[in-house]
């Protein structure tokens, strides 16, 4: 990213700074950030120029409700160059091979039975299903990730907004070099492939990151059990701590039941 992109920039931008990668000699821009809270207006007006840009807006998110401490944009930890490319990775793959590293039932570390561990991801075990297909759309992307910006800014009124150089949400966090699922692979351009198949096949836009979670709106989510169960198997192969740390009880089945139609996506990293 370079300053010169700012000014294909319309809309007034709140007083900001250019965030500068934490590596070598600091000369790759990262992203643009606002000094304050962004109003939705402003995430509405800027998502609208995206195209004729080529910025894509970021709601950032704290650690916790009105904190002002916005890690790890606003400390300048952040490494693009240690990324690959999104494009250099299947998502299929990915999504397989997640899956069996953590469906693995360790009976010298596991504080679950290996039929509770198998339960948890029932009924598939440790047998990955295959990707879910394309679902059809209830709504126009754009429009679900508006009324996913505005029901978020609503909710959390101090996110700050990012600007990236990107054409994609999915490729923003690739280039800002978002690390929220550090404890389980540092290579955000593996999540930016898979967020890309999420974006085809289910109208899924990125909206909103936190220091370890990640917000989407979607525009065409599953709508039968099967399609949803197998939306949650992708889910948890994605990011496990939906599953075995969410609301209990804590089963794929009993997750994908609060898919089912479902506009938005939230994951969250331990």
């Amino acid at each position: 990213m370079t300053p010169e992109l700012l000014s294909a920039v319309e809309t007034p931008l709140p007083p900001g700074r250019m965030i500068r990668s934490d590596e070598g000699d600091g000369s790759v821009l990262a992203m643009w950030m606002s000094d304050g809270p962004a109003t939705f207006e402003l995430w509405e007006r800027l998502f609208a120029e995206r195209s004729r840009t080529g910025l894509w807006p970021l709601l950032l998110d704290a650690a916790r409700p009105y904190d002002d401490k916005f890690r790890p944009w606003e400390s300048g930890e952040l490494f693009p160059e240690r990324m690959s490319a999104p494009g250099s990775h299947d998502a299929a793959e990915l999504l397989e091979g997640w899956w069996k590293d953590y469906t693995v039932v360790d009976e010298d570390t596991d504080v679950l039975s290996p039929a509770d561990r198998l339960a948890v991801t029932a009924p598939f075990g440790r047998s990955w299903p295959g990707l879910a297909p394309a679902l059809p759309p209830v709504d126009v992307p754009a429009a679900a990730a508006a009324e996913h910006a505005k029901a978020f800014v609503l909710r959390r009124p101090n996110v700050r907004l990012g600007l990236v150089a990107s054409d994609s949400g999915t490729g923003a966090l690739t280039a800002a070099s978002w690390d929220g699922p550090l404890n389980y692979d540092n290579d955000t351009a593996k999540f930016s492939a898979v967020l890309a198949s999420w974006e085809e096949r289910f109208g899924a836009h990125v909206v909103t990151v936190g220091p370890s979670t990640l917000h989407l709106s979607v525009a065409a989510p599953p709508t039968t059990t099967e399609d949803a169960l197998l939306v949650a198997a992708e889910h948890f192969a994605f990011c496990p701590d939906t599953i075995w740390q969410g609301r209990r009880p804590n089963t794929l089945a009993a997750y994908a039941e609060q898919l089912g139609h479902s506009r938005s996506w939230d994951f969250w990293w331990d």
